[in-house]
Protein backbone atom coordinates (compact mmCIF):
# COMPACT_ATOMS: atom_id res chain seq x y z
CA UNK A 1 0.00 0.00 0.00
CA UNK A 2 1.03 3.60 -0.37
CA UNK A 3 0.46 6.69 1.73
CA UNK A 4 -0.09 10.33 0.93
CA UNK A 5 2.36 11.52 3.59
CA UNK A 6 5.54 10.27 5.25
CA UNK A 7 3.92 10.72 8.67
CA UNK A 8 1.13 8.23 7.82
CA UNK A 9 3.65 5.70 6.53
CA UNK A 10 5.78 5.97 9.68
CA UNK A 11 2.69 5.54 11.87
CA UNK A 12 1.83 2.34 10.04
CA UNK A 13 5.42 1.10 10.39
CA UNK A 14 5.47 1.78 14.15
CA UNK A 15 2.24 -0.19 14.54
CA UNK A 16 3.62 -3.14 12.58
CA UNK A 17 6.84 -3.19 14.68
CA UNK A 18 4.75 -3.20 17.85
CA UNK A 19 2.93 -6.28 16.59
CA UNK A 20 6.26 -7.97 15.79
CA UNK A 21 7.59 -7.22 19.28
CA UNK A 22 4.48 -8.65 20.93
CA UNK A 23 4.43 -11.73 18.72
CA UNK A 24 1.07 -10.82 17.25
CA UNK A 25 2.34 -10.03 13.76
CA UNK A 26 1.37 -12.23 10.83
CA UNK A 27 2.48 -11.82 7.26
CA UNK A 28 -0.12 -10.31 4.99
CA UNK A 29 -2.03 -12.84 2.92
CA UNK A 30 -1.48 -12.78 -0.79
CA UNK A 31 -4.60 -11.33 -2.33
CA UNK A 32 -6.15 -13.36 -5.08
CA UNK A 33 -7.69 -11.45 -7.99
CA UNK A 34 -11.46 -11.62 -7.85
CA UNK A 35 -13.79 -11.65 -10.78
CA UNK A 36 -15.39 -8.29 -11.41
CA UNK A 37 -19.15 -8.63 -11.15
CA UNK A 38 -21.28 -6.90 -13.70
CA UNK A 39 -23.50 -4.31 -12.02
CA UNK A 40 -27.16 -5.28 -11.87
CA UNK A 41 -29.33 -3.61 -14.48
CA UNK A 42 -31.74 -1.18 -12.81
CA UNK A 43 -35.07 -1.23 -14.58
CA UNK A 44 -37.78 1.39 -14.35
CA UNK A 45 -39.96 -1.06 -12.42
CA UNK A 46 -37.21 -1.65 -9.82
CA UNK A 47 -36.46 2.03 -9.43
CA UNK A 48 -40.13 3.09 -9.35
CA UNK A 49 -40.79 0.76 -6.41
CA UNK A 50 -37.68 2.04 -4.61
CA UNK A 51 -38.74 5.63 -5.35
CA UNK A 52 -42.26 5.05 -4.07
CA UNK A 53 -41.06 3.43 -0.83
CA UNK A 54 -38.95 6.45 0.11
CA UNK A 55 -40.95 9.27 -1.45
CA UNK A 56 -41.54 12.31 0.75
CA UNK A 57 -43.55 15.44 0.04
CA UNK A 58 -42.31 18.48 1.96
CA UNK A 59 -40.59 16.11 4.37
CA UNK A 60 -43.73 14.04 5.00
CA UNK A 61 -44.65 10.54 3.77
CA UNK A 62 -47.22 10.32 1.00
CA UNK A 63 -50.87 10.41 1.97
CA UNK A 64 -52.52 6.96 1.68
CA UNK A 65 -54.74 8.01 -1.21
CA UNK A 66 -51.82 9.61 -3.06
CA UNK A 67 -49.69 6.49 -2.58
CA UNK A 68 -52.52 4.30 -3.83
CA UNK A 69 -52.96 6.59 -6.86
CA UNK A 70 -49.25 6.36 -7.69
CA UNK A 71 -49.22 2.58 -7.22
CA UNK A 72 -52.14 2.24 -9.61
CA UNK A 73 -50.51 4.45 -12.27
CA UNK A 74 -47.21 2.55 -12.02
CA UNK A 75 -48.97 -0.81 -12.28
CA UNK A 76 -51.37 0.07 -15.10
CA UNK A 77 -49.65 2.81 -17.09
CA UNK A 78 -45.88 2.58 -16.65
CA UNK A 79 -44.91 -1.03 -16.00
CA UNK A 80 -46.76 -2.72 -18.92
CA UNK A 81 -44.64 -0.91 -21.53
CA UNK A 82 -41.69 0.64 -19.72
CA UNK A 83 -41.23 -1.42 -16.56
CA UNK A 84 -38.72 -3.94 -17.96
CA UNK A 85 -36.54 -1.29 -19.64
CA UNK A 86 -33.25 -0.25 -18.00
CA UNK A 87 -33.39 3.39 -16.94
CA UNK A 88 -30.71 4.40 -19.44
CA UNK A 89 -32.74 2.87 -22.28
CA UNK A 90 -35.71 5.17 -21.64
CA UNK A 91 -34.92 7.90 -24.14
CA UNK A 92 -37.01 10.91 -25.23
CA UNK A 93 -38.07 8.94 -28.31
CA UNK A 94 -39.24 6.03 -26.14
CA UNK A 95 -41.19 8.41 -23.90
CA UNK A 96 -42.83 10.14 -26.86
CA UNK A 97 -43.85 6.80 -28.37
CA UNK A 98 -45.26 5.62 -25.04
CA UNK A 99 -47.14 8.89 -24.54
CA UNK A 100 -48.61 8.66 -28.02
CA UNK A 101 -50.08 5.25 -27.22
CA UNK A 102 -51.85 6.49 -24.10
CA UNK A 103 -55.62 6.79 -24.35
CA UNK A 104 -56.45 10.29 -25.60
CA UNK A 105 -60.01 9.80 -24.34
CA UNK A 106 -58.66 9.83 -20.78
CA UNK A 107 -56.57 13.03 -20.88
CA UNK A 108 -56.42 13.49 -17.12
CA UNK A 109 -55.05 10.01 -16.46
CA UNK A 110 -52.59 10.37 -19.36
CA UNK A 111 -51.35 13.65 -17.89
CA UNK A 112 -51.05 12.11 -14.41
CA UNK A 113 -49.09 9.14 -15.78
CA UNK A 114 -46.70 11.40 -17.69
CA UNK A 115 -46.22 13.71 -14.68
CA UNK A 116 -45.42 10.73 -12.45
CA UNK A 117 -42.94 9.29 -14.98
CA UNK A 118 -41.30 12.71 -15.29
CA UNK A 119 -40.96 12.99 -11.50
CA UNK A 120 -39.52 9.48 -11.15
CA UNK A 121 -36.98 10.07 -13.91
CA UNK A 122 -36.13 13.45 -12.39
CA UNK A 123 -35.27 11.70 -9.13
CA UNK A 124 -33.07 9.27 -11.10
CA UNK A 125 -31.18 12.26 -12.52
CA UNK A 126 -30.68 13.67 -9.01
CA UNK A 127 -29.34 10.26 -7.92
CA UNK A 128 -26.86 10.33 -10.87
CA UNK A 129 -28.41 7.17 -12.33
CA UNK A 130 -29.08 8.81 -15.70
CA UNK A 131 -27.57 11.97 -17.21
CA UNK A 132 -30.80 13.76 -18.16
CA UNK A 133 -34.57 13.48 -17.84
CA UNK A 134 -36.01 11.93 -21.02
CA UNK A 135 -39.48 13.38 -20.36
CA UNK A 136 -39.48 16.55 -22.44
CA UNK A 137 -42.99 16.69 -23.92
CA UNK A 138 -44.18 20.27 -23.67
CA UNK A 139 -47.48 20.40 -21.78
CA UNK A 140 -47.54 16.64 -21.33
CA UNK A 141 -48.45 16.83 -17.67
CA UNK A 142 -51.38 19.17 -18.22
CA UNK A 143 -54.84 18.27 -19.43
CA UNK A 144 -57.95 20.23 -20.17
CA UNK A 145 -60.53 19.60 -17.48
CA UNK A 146 -63.25 17.27 -18.74
CA UNK A 147 -65.68 18.67 -16.19
CA UNK A 148 -65.86 22.45 -15.89
CA UNK A 149 -67.43 23.35 -12.59
CA UNK A 150 -70.21 25.91 -12.77
CA UNK A 151 -70.98 27.19 -9.27
CA UNK A 152 -74.51 26.94 -7.98
CA UNK A 153 -76.50 30.12 -7.63
CA UNK A 154 -77.99 30.95 -4.25
CA UNK A 155 -81.45 30.05 -5.58
CA UNK A 156 -80.19 26.67 -6.86
CA UNK A 157 -78.41 26.02 -3.59
CA UNK A 158 -81.62 26.67 -1.68
CA UNK A 159 -83.54 24.27 -3.93
CA UNK A 160 -80.92 21.55 -3.47
CA UNK A 161 -80.97 21.92 0.32
CA UNK A 162 -84.77 21.81 0.44
CA UNK A 163 -84.83 18.66 -1.70
CA UNK A 164 -82.49 16.80 0.67
CA UNK A 165 -83.29 14.63 3.65
CA UNK A 166 -83.02 16.80 6.78
CA UNK A 167 -79.92 15.06 8.16
CA UNK A 168 -77.89 15.89 5.03
CA UNK A 169 -78.87 19.53 4.65
CA UNK A 170 -76.15 20.94 6.91
CA UNK A 171 -73.50 18.96 5.04
CA UNK A 172 -74.40 20.76 1.81
CA UNK A 173 -74.61 24.14 3.55
CA UNK A 174 -71.14 23.75 5.08
CA UNK A 175 -69.68 22.47 1.81
CA UNK A 176 -71.03 25.49 -0.05
CA UNK A 177 -70.65 28.33 2.45
CA UNK A 178 -67.42 27.15 4.11
CA UNK A 179 -65.86 25.45 1.05
CA UNK A 180 -65.01 22.20 2.84
CA UNK A 181 -63.83 19.02 1.15
CA UNK A 182 -66.11 16.01 1.55
CA UNK A 183 -63.47 14.08 3.52
CA UNK A 184 -63.17 16.98 5.97
CA UNK A 185 -66.94 17.14 6.47
CA UNK A 186 -67.29 13.38 6.98
CA UNK A 187 -64.75 13.51 9.83
CA UNK A 188 -66.08 16.61 11.63
CA UNK A 189 -66.90 15.97 15.30
CA UNK A 190 -68.63 17.94 18.02
CA UNK A 191 -65.29 19.02 19.47
CA UNK A 192 -64.42 20.68 16.15
CA UNK A 193 -67.38 23.08 16.38
CA UNK A 194 -66.95 26.24 18.45
CA UNK A 195 -70.25 28.10 18.25
CA UNK A 196 -69.17 30.64 20.86
CA UNK A 197 -66.39 31.84 18.56
CA UNK A 198 -68.32 30.82 15.41
CA UNK A 199 -65.39 28.75 14.14
CA UNK A 200 -64.97 25.23 12.80
CA UNK A 201 -61.59 23.62 13.46
CA UNK A 202 -60.43 21.46 10.55
CA UNK A 203 -57.87 19.01 11.90
CA UNK A 204 -58.59 15.70 10.16
CA UNK A 205 -60.00 14.17 7.03
CA UNK A 206 -61.20 10.70 6.08
CA UNK A 207 -60.45 8.85 2.85
CA UNK A 208 -61.64 5.46 1.66
CA UNK A 209 -59.08 3.01 0.33
CA UNK A 210 -59.77 -0.46 -1.06
CA UNK A 211 -60.99 -2.44 1.92
CA UNK A 212 -60.35 0.20 4.58
CA UNK A 213 -61.16 3.69 5.86
CA UNK A 214 -58.23 5.94 6.78
CA UNK A 215 -58.53 8.94 9.08
CA UNK A 216 -55.58 11.30 8.97
CA UNK A 217 -54.54 14.90 8.63
CA UNK A 218 -56.04 17.00 5.82
CA UNK A 219 -54.75 16.90 2.26
CA UNK A 220 -51.90 19.33 2.98
CA UNK A 221 -50.45 21.21 5.94
CA UNK A 222 -52.45 24.23 4.88
CA UNK A 223 -55.57 22.09 5.23
CA UNK A 224 -55.24 22.30 9.02
CA UNK A 225 -57.15 25.53 9.57
CA UNK A 226 -59.92 27.36 11.41
CA UNK A 227 -62.85 28.41 9.26
CA UNK A 228 -65.19 31.18 10.39
CA UNK A 229 -68.87 30.20 10.23
CA UNK A 230 -71.16 32.57 8.34
CA UNK A 231 -73.60 33.79 11.03
CA UNK A 232 -76.69 32.70 9.12
CA UNK A 233 -75.56 29.04 9.44
CA UNK A 234 -75.30 29.03 13.23
CA UNK A 235 -79.00 28.16 13.87
CA UNK A 236 -78.79 25.28 11.37
CA UNK A 237 -75.66 23.94 13.09
CA UNK A 238 -77.28 24.18 16.54
CA UNK A 239 -80.33 22.27 15.32
CA UNK A 240 -78.23 19.60 13.60
CA UNK A 241 -76.18 19.08 16.78
CA UNK A 242 -79.38 18.60 18.75
CA UNK A 243 -81.07 16.24 16.28
CA UNK A 244 -78.59 14.37 14.08
CA UNK A 245 -75.04 14.44 15.48
CA UNK A 246 -73.67 11.65 17.65
CA UNK A 247 -73.55 12.23 21.38
CA UNK A 248 -70.31 13.01 23.19
CA UNK A 249 -67.38 15.27 22.50
CA UNK A 250 -66.05 12.98 19.77
CA UNK A 251 -69.44 12.34 18.20
CA UNK A 252 -69.54 12.61 14.41
CA UNK A 253 -71.62 15.40 12.88
CA UNK A 254 -72.62 13.22 9.96
CA UNK A 255 -72.57 9.58 11.10
CA UNK A 256 -73.71 6.68 8.96
CA UNK A 257 -76.52 4.41 10.09
CA UNK A 258 -73.89 2.12 11.66
CA UNK A 259 -72.23 5.03 13.50
CA UNK A 260 -69.17 5.16 11.23
CA UNK A 261 -67.96 7.91 8.88
CA UNK A 262 -70.62 8.60 6.27
CA UNK A 263 -69.77 6.83 3.01
CA UNK A 264 -69.57 9.22 0.05
CA UNK A 265 -71.60 6.80 -2.06
CA UNK A 266 -74.44 6.90 0.45
CA UNK A 267 -74.51 10.69 0.40
CA UNK A 268 -74.02 10.95 -3.37
CA UNK A 269 -77.28 9.10 -4.03
CA UNK A 270 -79.24 11.66 -2.02
CA UNK A 271 -77.28 14.56 -3.49
CA UNK A 272 -77.82 13.48 -7.09
CA UNK A 273 -81.58 13.28 -6.59
CA UNK A 274 -81.57 16.77 -5.03
CA UNK A 275 -79.50 18.34 -7.81
CA UNK A 276 -81.74 16.77 -10.44
CA UNK A 277 -84.79 18.23 -8.70
CA UNK A 278 -83.10 21.65 -8.71
CA UNK A 279 -82.32 21.45 -12.41
CA UNK A 280 -78.55 21.09 -11.84
CA UNK A 281 -77.79 17.41 -12.52
CA UNK A 282 -74.29 18.47 -13.66
CA UNK A 283 -73.36 19.72 -10.18
CA UNK A 284 -70.98 17.43 -8.30
CA UNK A 285 -70.36 17.36 -4.55
CA UNK A 286 -66.89 18.87 -5.01
CA UNK A 287 -68.48 21.69 -7.01
CA UNK A 288 -70.03 22.90 -3.75
CA UNK A 289 -66.51 23.73 -2.57
CA UNK A 290 -66.03 25.62 -5.83
CA UNK A 291 -69.29 27.45 -5.14
CA UNK A 292 -68.11 28.47 -1.67
CA UNK A 293 -64.75 29.64 -3.00
CA UNK A 294 -66.36 31.82 -5.65
CA UNK A 295 -68.80 33.26 -3.12
CA UNK A 296 -65.87 34.15 -0.87
CA UNK A 297 -64.00 35.70 -3.79
CA UNK A 298 -67.04 37.80 -4.65
CA UNK A 299 -66.91 39.37 -1.20
CA UNK A 300 -63.53 40.84 -2.14
CA UNK A 301 -61.40 38.22 -0.39
CA UNK A 302 -57.71 38.49 -1.21
CA UNK A 303 -55.63 35.62 -2.54
CA UNK A 304 -54.22 35.03 0.95
CA UNK A 305 -57.74 35.07 2.41
CA UNK A 306 -58.88 32.41 -0.05
CA UNK A 307 -55.81 30.25 0.54
CA UNK A 308 -56.41 30.35 4.29
CA UNK A 309 -60.13 29.65 4.09
CA UNK A 310 -59.85 26.83 1.56
CA UNK A 311 -56.67 25.28 2.94
CA UNK A 312 -54.59 25.72 -0.22
CA UNK A 313 -50.81 25.56 0.08
CA UNK A 314 -50.17 27.27 -3.28
CA UNK A 315 -51.81 30.35 -4.78
CA UNK A 316 -52.55 28.78 -8.18
CA UNK A 317 -55.70 26.97 -7.05
CA UNK A 318 -57.08 29.99 -5.17
CA UNK A 319 -56.46 32.20 -8.20
CA UNK A 320 -58.97 30.14 -10.21
CA UNK A 321 -61.74 31.25 -7.90
CA UNK A 322 -60.73 34.90 -8.15
CA UNK A 323 -60.90 34.59 -11.94
CA UNK A 324 -64.30 32.91 -11.68
CA UNK A 325 -65.53 35.72 -9.43
CA UNK A 326 -64.29 38.27 -11.95
CA UNK A 327 -66.20 36.51 -14.71
CA UNK A 328 -69.29 36.50 -12.53
CA UNK A 329 -68.84 40.22 -11.89
CA UNK A 330 -68.92 40.84 -15.64
CA UNK A 331 -72.21 38.97 -15.85
CA UNK A 332 -73.60 41.14 -13.05
CA UNK A 333 -72.42 44.28 -14.85
CA UNK A 334 -74.08 43.13 -18.08
CA UNK A 335 -77.34 42.44 -16.28
CA UNK A 336 -77.24 45.86 -14.66
CA UNK A 337 -77.05 47.34 -18.13
CA UNK A 338 -79.98 45.21 -19.21
CA UNK A 339 -81.98 46.57 -16.30
CA UNK A 340 -81.12 50.09 -17.44
CA UNK A 341 -82.27 49.30 -20.99
CA UNK A 342 -78.90 48.62 -22.59
CA UNK A 343 -75.65 50.57 -22.71
CA UNK A 344 -76.55 53.08 -25.39
CA UNK A 345 -80.21 53.30 -24.42
CA UNK A 346 -79.30 54.07 -20.86
CA UNK A 347 -76.78 56.69 -21.93
CA UNK A 348 -79.23 58.46 -24.21
CA UNK A 349 -81.93 58.55 -21.54
CA UNK A 350 -79.63 60.36 -19.13
CA UNK A 351 -78.88 63.16 -21.58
Amino acid sequence: MTYTSKMDAEAWLVDERRKISSGAWTPPARTQPTAVEEPAVLTLSDYAQHWLAGRLTKGQPLKPRTRHHYERIIATRLEPELGALPLEDITPAVVRAWYGRQDAKAPTMRAHAYALLRTIMGSAVEASLIPANPCAIKGGQHAEAVHRARPATLAELEEIVNALTDKYRLLVLLAAWCAFRYGELAELRRSDIDLRMAVIHVRRGVVRMPGKVVVGTPKSRAGVRDVAIPPHLVPAIERHLDVHAQAGRDGLLFPSQTGENLSPHTFYRHFERATAAAGRPDLRVHDLRHTGAVLAAQTGATLADLMGRLGHSTPQAAMRYQHAAAERDRVIAARLSEMAGGDRGASSKTR
